[in-house]
Formats: structure tokens, sequence, C-alpha cells
């Protein structure tokens, strides 16, 4: 409202004038009766687009009353040029309601207009039809009465988007007017482009008022730029004026990439071809897609055959559909009321907004458009929010010869397809592939790369920050030439970054910058965005929310140092300790069963397993536990029992190696487990504070450290005396600290790498991170980085690591359960066995017994006088007890042939 007021003080001194100027362009009345509809007419006349627009609407009006001849209504209309001017639009809106009654307005053509009118439309309760003020900052939500039938700018931010992606381009320079058309897209465009990862290092924003000069100078400074995509929004005065002067500056050649939105595209035939296309082949546009029908292949063909000087071009398409949508929502309200015409009001009405007029039928026209259907030249009408809803596809042009040239589409659900006709089980897709080819500025068929590195004509080189630090200059060292001032920077982090650079596929021009980090943490020159970085630099999840990091050129994690403890355990029972108790009596019961095992077995048949019964249960615990040693030396004779020992000999070996390794473990963890008690932890002046907050040390506990120096001091001194008694570190770091005092010191690391290495950072979008990456791992692949890595830190990259001490678990009988049911099966088996074969022996030398006695009775039948002699006579009686003695050592010769 308080725009309106400024502007009615300018409106009362031209007022005459511009009355008889409109009164000039008014269409002759159609109709005097309440059947009529006054429809005012807002265009920009001396635009191509207003011409065209003006042709478009002249024929919807004829063409929709030719089908509906008996419409009880009319539109007439009124017609005012705006010339382009937001005040002269007002103007002429505040003449048509005051002076001409008009119940709807079609246009203002431009945003800016619309904007001016929407306050006004809105107290005179008249709806307002526009078909191109496209800026998403207008809307209904904000001018209920502000009717949209056109494709606001923002539905095409996804699809310019996918173009980028695409293509692979990371940086993006956006080119707009400085207008209410040309601010509105720029928001959505930048948040398209951020979701995939895609940034706008720089915006280049030119007035409508800007002279070729001015164009000219803004056109040179982006030249000093390395980014070579543009995409542009403005109108299509400011764009005609803007690419003659891109073309006169060699921008419009090999390397440079330029978008147009669809405000620029559509209206190409409106263009001058000698001399703007020309200036723009090799630019690439959207326009929304218009399915081809009879009837738009008719009206084209009229049009052309009444109008052969008019291109056409989809506004004027919506314009025709928006007066046959008028038509219809007049007819379904019907005939007005009808009212008297005021006479022309005088310029005194102009100074007070209460003499515009409140429409009646407003509302009821409002209500009926909104909820019109339809198909129209433009496709599917239906307004959606009081908008018309989204194309159905972009089509992706290439301005190539005196037009554009189509490659591709766009679609929201499929997102980037050669044709439109595509399998329902695609998936979206925003790959070059399903582009076709693309002839880009120059006349070139290969897609630019995007960018460049400091271009020549900035004379400018690449701003390297090093830091600057006092200990481990092993990573990083910097001087400065007093006399020259030149800076000297060596090390590891310098020798793998000028390896990266001797990689790249072109040639890259730097400098070192020193930065003092007494003066900042690393985490500021991390933050200096405009600076790349070389060095020990951390890489960060929060600093990656920043800038951009390469490939880690180091080891991954942090670890601890700690003194290497040669002292005595506390406790002298520490033995016992790895298997626990039930463990202990179980593997004890075992030696015993395994060893009684084997003497039932052998005592029958082996000598060494005889004796008294001392020696016999000596010989027992003797021979069993001696196994646990494998110094057992008596000789077994069965093979049943030499089954048993060797699977009781398996089980010892299983036992004593776990015991060996948890006995070895709790050793260990005895000498490291007494960081918990300590008083003090060191660590390195500026390492990320997210480290140190993970490992869930006390504030109290730390102390920080310049070098490896002080570390060492402090590890001797210990806690007790000021010092620490751990340095907790990243990787590199300890290893340099290790090439030096490795045999005073150990490291221990976590299970988990807590940091990511050390990185190249470059700001957001940099397209240098990612060559710098795959220079990294292509400098890792080759063997260059381990050999730079071993020069540097004296080949302490193969140190041993150790693992972090956790609390080793006590062997329990449970976790050797198998082992021991494996044994017991075996030597019960092996007793079944041996108790079987022995009773079948003792069985056979039963009969044998019997048939050798039967063999003797039947020879003394045979020889009585021998027998009788040898029982009576009593010399013979040692005889027989001689017999009776070989007798027993064939049957004990005998069992020992037969017992396996």
């Amino acid at each position: 409202m308080r725009l309106l007021m400024i502007s009615f003080s300018f409106l009362t001194i031209i007022h005459d004038c511009r009355s008889l100027l409109s009164d000039s362009r008014i269409l002759p009345d159609q109709s005097s009766t309440s059947n009529s509809y006054p429809i005012g007419l807002i265009l920009d006349m001396g635009s191509s687009v207003g011409r065209e627009s003006y042709s478009c609407i002249s024929m919807a009006i004829s063409e929709f009353y030719a089908r509906n001849s008996h419409s009880k209504t009319r539109l007439v209309l009124h017609t005012r040029d705006s010339m382009g001017k937001p005040l002269d639009a007002l103007f002429s809106a505040i003449d048509l309601l005051q002076n001409e009654r008009v119940e709807a307005i079609i246009g203002p053509q431009t945003s800016e207009e619309a904007e001016f009118l929407v306050d006004l439309v809105e107290k005179a309760r008249v709806p307002i039809l526009t078909f191109s003020a496209t800026s998403p900052f207008l809307s209904q939500a904000k001018a209920p009465y502000f009717v949209r039938v056109a494709a606001k700018d923002n539905v095409q931010v996804k699809a310019i988007a996918a173009i980028v992606q695409a293509f692979k381009w990371k940086q993006v320079t956006l080119i707009h007017e400085d207008s209410v058309y040309g601010n509105g897209v720029i928001p959505y465009l930048v948040c398209a482009l951020e979701k995939i990862d895609s940034h706008v290092p720089d915006r280049s924003v030119i007035s409508l008022r800007a002279t070729d000069e001015q164009i000219v100078i803004e056109l040179q400074r982006l030249m000093t730029m390395s980014t070579r995509v543009f995409v542009v929004h403005m109108s299509l005065a400011l764009a005609s004026r803007f690419f003659l002067k891109v073309k006169e500056l060699g921008m419009m050649s090999e390397g440079y990439a330029w978008i147009v939105t669809y405000g620029i595209t559509s209206a190409l035939n409106s263009m001058d071809y000698s001399s703007v296309i020309e200036s723009m082949q090799g630019v690439i546009g959207l326009r929304p897609y218009i399915p081809p029908t009879k009837e738009l292949k008719d009206f084209t063909l009229k049009r052309q055959s009444k109008f052969p000087k008019d291109e056409g071009n989809i506004f004027c398409l919506w314009a025709y559909d928006a007066v046959w949508e008028l038509g219809k929502a007049a007819e379904k309200v019907g005939p007005k009321a009808s009212e008297p015409k005021n006479p022309k009001s005088s310029s005194s009405k102009f100074t007070n907004l209460d003499s515009v007029p409140v429409s009646e039928t407003g509302p009821k026209l409002l209500t009926a458009i909104l909820e019109s259907k339809f198909h129209g030249l433009s496709g599917k009408f239906q307004l959606i929010q009081g908008e018309l809803q989204q194309p159905l596809a972009f089509q992706i042009v290439n301005i190539i010869g005196n037009g554009a040239k189509g490659i591709g589409f766009w679609t929201l659900e499929l997102g980037i397809s050669k044709v439109l006709n595509v399998p329902n089980n695609k998936k979206y897709s925003a790959s070059l592939t399903d582009l076709e080819q693309i002839v880009w500025p120059g006349g070139s068929k290969v897609t630019p790369k995007g960018w460049i590195i400091m271009p020549a004509v900035s004379g400018k080189k690449l701003r390297i920050g090093v830091p600057v630090k006092n200990g481990f200059t092993e990573l990083v060292k910097v001087d400065k030439d007093e006399q020259t001032g030149a800076i000297n920077a060596v090390g590891f982090c310098i020798d793998v970054f000028k390896a990266a650079v001797a990689m790249l596929p072109y040639a890259l021009s730097y400098e070192f910058i020193p930065w003092m980090t007494t003066n900042g943490t690393y985490s500021d020159l991390v933050f200096q965005v405009y600076l790349q970085v070389v060095g020990d630099v951390t890489i960060t999840a929060n600093r990656s929310q920043y800038v951009d990091f390469t490939l880690p050129f180091t080891d991954l994690g942090v670890g601890m140092v700690m003194p290497i403890e040669n002292g005595k355990t506390k406790s002298m029972w520490i033995f016992l300790e790895p298997l626990t108790v039930d463990l202990w009596l179980v593997s004890g019961a075992f030696f015993i069963v395994t060893g009684c095992v084997v003497w039932v077995i052998e005592h029958k048949i082996n000598d060494e397993f005889k004796g008294s019964t001392t020696q016999q249960v000596g010989t027992v615990f003797w021979y069993s536990f001696s196994t646990l040693v494998f110094a057992q030396r008596e000789k077994l004779r069965s093979n049943l029992s030499k089954f048993v020992v060797i699977v009781w000999l398996f089980a010892v070996l299983i036992l004593t190696s776990s015991y060996s390794a948890s006995l070895s473990s709790l050793l260990t963890v005895s000498r490291l487990q007494t960081l918990k008690k300590v008083s003090f932890i060191g660590y390195q002046n500026g390492i990320p504070t997210e480290l140190l907050n993970n490992l869930n040390f006390k504030n109290s506990t730390l102390k920080s450290y310049k070098s490896a120096a002080d570390n060492a001091n402090a590890l001797i001194q210990g806690s007790t005396k000021g010092g620490v008694s751990a340095v907790i570190d990243e990787i590199p770091y300890i290893k340099l600290f290790l090439a030096k005092y490795g045999r005073l010191y150990t490291m221990i690391e976590p299970a988990y790498s807590s940091t990511n290495g050390f990185g190249f950072v470059f700001p957001k979008g940099s397209p240098l991170a990612s060559d710098f990456s795959r220079a990294i791992a292509r400098l890792r692949e080759d063997g260059k980085l381990d050999l730079m890595e071993q020069t540097w830190f004296q080949d302490h990259s193969v140190f041993k690591k150790q693992e972090s001490p956790e609390q080793p678990r006590t062997l329990n009988s449970y976790s050797f359960r198998g082992l021991f049911l494996v044994t017991g099966i075996s030597s019960a088996l092996a007793l079944v066995l041996s108790y079987a074969l022995l009773t079948k022996n003792e069985v056979t030398s039963t009969e044998q017994l019997q048939a050798h006695q039967l063999n003797n009775g039947m020879a003394q039948e045979a020889s009585p006088d021998h027998g009788i002699s040898a029982v009576l006579t009593g010399s013979d009686y040692p005889l027989r007890g001689a017999r009776v003695s070989k007798w027993e050592d064939f049957k004990s010769q005998e069992l020992q042939s037969q017992v396996p």
C-alpha cells in the first residue's frame, strides 16, 4: 500500500497524456449489455513477446466464441501498453479498474510489474492472470487474487541440477539480473546444486539498467575466476545484450559451458538470428515440453498464415489458454448485474485509493478460474494453489545454427532420458549417456571440464597455507630466507604434495604461505577457506563441513606411548590365574585317569609297570604328569595304550599353548593397566579436540606438549614428578617419536581408528580436491608414498603395533569340554577293548590247556609203564614240576602274542 501511495503522486502529473495514449489502444467495444465481461490486458507492446502474446490472445477470443457460438457471456478486451515499466503498468491497471470497470486483468508481462499490481487488485477484488510473470516471489499465498497461468521459475532448478550432475561439474557461477524475476529463483537453484554436491563460489548480479561497458567489466571479472560453468537467468532483453558481449570477449569458446533458463530458451524465436543467436552457439537450455496435438498443429498453421512475422513461443500458448480459462469461468458465473458506466474520472481521484471500485463479480470469477480444468494448447490445464501445474517434462536443448536442437528430456520421476517413452522399471538417472551428442561453445564436442587452474589473465598463484611449528619438523618445516624473503618448505607432507602436483594432468602454479600455529589452532587454519592447506592437518567430520579434504596420505588412528616396564609382577600366584579352579581340577583328574588307563593296559604285559604297590602307584603318577613336558621314558607295548597316550598328548599340547598365551596376556595387561591409575596423560598441542573428547579422559589429567623431546622428558619424569605416565597422539607423530626413543617406549593402538589421518585441505567444492585424491591414490599404488614415508620416518612405518590391552578372559573347563570329551571317550574305549581282548585270550588259553592235558592223558594210556613209573616213582616228581613250569611259560608267551 505504501508503494501505491508513493506512485500516485506521479500518476496525477501524467494522467491526461496517458489517458489519450491508452484510449488509442482500446479495442472496439463489442457489447454494451450485461452479458459483456470487460477484461483488461496489460502488455509491453514494444517487446516481441508482448506483440506475439497480443496476437495469440486476439486469436483465442475469436476461436473461443467461434466454437462456443451460444455463449451467454462475452469477453471484451481493453488493452494498455505498459512499455515495460512497472509504474506505467500500475497506472494502466488503475485506469482499467476505474474507467473500464474490468472484472479481470490479463498480464502484466513481467514479475516487476505484477508485484506493483497485486495489492491494487486485491483491494479491487479483481483477479489478475499472468502468463509470463514467473518469479517464485509471487504466489497466491501472498496475493489471493494473483493467478499464474505459467510454470514458475523454481520448477526448473532440479532439471538444471541434473544437467550439472550429469557432467560432474562441482562448481557453477550464477549470472542473473537484479530484479524480482532475476532474484526469485536463485535460492532454489543454490539449494538444488548443493544437494548434488555442486557449489556456487561466485554470483554475478547485473542491473537491468547496466550499460554495455558495465556488462563487459563484469564479464572480465568472471574471466579471472577458475569456474567455467555459468547458469544465466535474466530477461530476454538483457540476455540479448549480455550474450553479444560474451561472444566479443571470447567467452563463447572451447572450455566454457553455458546453461540458460527456460525464460530465454522459450523465446529464442523472438531474437535476432543474425546476431544474438549466433553469439549463443553451443549454449544448453531448458524449455517446458508441449505435447504435440492436432489442435496445436492447426493453431500454428493459422497463426503463421495470419501473422507470418511472429514465430510464437510458450508464453503465447499460455496466454491463449488464459483467455479460454477466462471465457469458461465467465460462462460458469453467468451474466453479471448491470452497472452504469461512470464517465472518465478526473486526475484528482488518483490520489485516493478509495476511488478504486470494488468488484462484486471478481470473487465469483476467481473461484471459477481456480476450478477450471481442460486440455489447452499447452497441455493439461489445471491450477494448483493458483498456479499452473508443473510441466510434464522439460526438454533439454542445444542451441545450434538458427535454433535449438533437442538432446534429451528431464522428468521429476525419471531424471534425464533421451526419449520420454521409457520402460516402467527405469530408475531416476542423471547420466551423460542419456543425452544426445552436444556441440559446445567453439564447436567442440569435448565436454568442458568446468574449471581451470588460475587463468593466465589473473596473474595469480594458488596460495598454499603451511603450518609453522616447533616440533615434529619431519612432517613439515617452513624456513624463510631473510635476504630474499623466499619461503622454503620441506618435510614428508611437502614431498607428498609436490609429488601429487607432478602427477596432475595440468600445470599448477602455487606459493607457500606460512601459518603460525602460535597465533591460532589447526582448525583456524582450516577455516581460512581462501587458502589451500598443505601440512599435517587431521581429517575430521567437523572440519569437512566447511572444507574438502583429499584422501589421507598417512596411517589412520591414534596410539598411546608408554614406558616399557621391566619390573616384577606384584602377585606371586599369577601363574595360577590363566585357568579357573574347575579347569585346574579337571585337568589334574585327567592326568591321573590317563595314567591309570595306561597302567591297566600295560601292567600285565610290561615289566616296567610291575613291582610293588608303591612302585606301581609312583609309576602311574610319574608317567601321567611327565606327559606335560613330554618327558615320559617308559616304553609301551600295547597299541591301545599308545592310542590313549597320543590323544592325551594332543590335549596336553592344546592346554599348554592356551595356558602360555593367557599367562603372557595377563603379564602384559598387568603392566599396562596401571594407566588407569595414573594422574596425567600427555598430548600434542593442536590435536583435534574431538579426539580428546572421544577418549573420555578428564581435562584435569591432560597436559599438552609441543615436541617429541618434551614428550620424552615428561614420560621419564612420570606423573609423580610432574610429568605424565602416557602420551596420546596420532600414529604419524608416534612413529617419529619411536624413531628417536623406540628402545624405551612402546606403542599401543586402540581396536578402532578414531581419526582419519592427514589430508590436504581445499575450499568447499574445489575440483582440486578430487584431482589430488586421485594423485595420492596413484602414489600409494606405485609405492612412492611408502618410500617417502620410510625416508622421513626412518623405516618406522613397519613398527610392530600392539593391540589395545583388554582384560584377558580366564580359561575354564567349559572352553575345553570338547577336548576332554574326546580324551575321555578314547580312554574308555581303550579300556573296553583291552578288557575284551584279555577275556578272549584267557578263554582261548584255557581251551588250549584242556586240549593239551587231554593229549597227555592219551599218551599215558598208550605207554602205561612210563605213566605208572612217573606216578609211583618218587624220582619223577621233579620232572612233573618241570613240565608244569614249561606249560606256564608257554601260556605266557601265548598271551603276549595275542594281546594288542
